[in-house]
């Protein structure tokens, strides 16, 4: 099973189905906005982190940044939409 962390965004809408469509069945989803979500941490047994950059707390973006480095996770920054998100999966294949 395929788990994937997005940080960002007050709603997911279209997302989650195009994250499914694309392998992931465990989707977790932290808005990331308000600065008390700063200890995040990154749920056992996720295998990316997506940060949408245009709806997410900065200090938030850099603690994930860190804990997925340490991990040795794959992490996408783009904003939010479905089609910045198809560009950033393909930059990385």
């Amino acid at each position: 099973m395929s788990s994937i962390l997005v940080i960002g965004g007050d709603r997911l809408g279209n997302i989650i189905e195009f994250l499914q469509e694309r392998g992931f069945q465990e989707i977790h989803h932290v808005t990331g906005r308000k600065s008390s979500q700063t200890g995040v941490k990154i749920p056992t047994g996720t295998h990316m982190i997506l940060v949408l950059t245009d709806y997410v707390n900065h200090n938030l973006a850099k603690t994930v940044k860190s804990q997925a480095k340490d991990r040795e996770l794959p992490i996408l920054f783009c904003k939010r939409s479905c089609s910045a998100i198809a560009k950033a999966f393909h930059m990385t294949a």
